[in-house]
């Protein structure tokens, strides 16, 4: 799990070595990549891909959500 939440501030887990980067909730904007359909948030020009569950926890510790819905445009979509 990239994510750890504590008292509204927000740990990301930037690399294999276990090494986190911190940011206040408010201060961290959840967003949609499209091309992956995939929510995620940008970290010093990284993007860090985090499941759906995390992205809400982001959003009820104060992060702004930016995710966007998206609609698949296939013929065969279930969607």
């Amino acid at each position: 799990m990239p994510v750890r939440i504590e008292n509204q501030t927000c740990y990301f887990l930037v690399d294999e070595s276990g090494e986190e980067q911190s940011l206040a909730a408010t201060d961290v904007t959840v967003i949609t990549d499209s091309e992956k359909s995939m929510s995620a948030v940008e970290l010093n020009g990284r993007r860090i891909y985090i499941t759906e569950v995390e992205a809400d926890a982001l959003t009820v510790a104060g992060a702004r959500d930016g995710r966007k819905h998206l609609k698949a445009t296939d013929g065969d979509s279930v969607i």
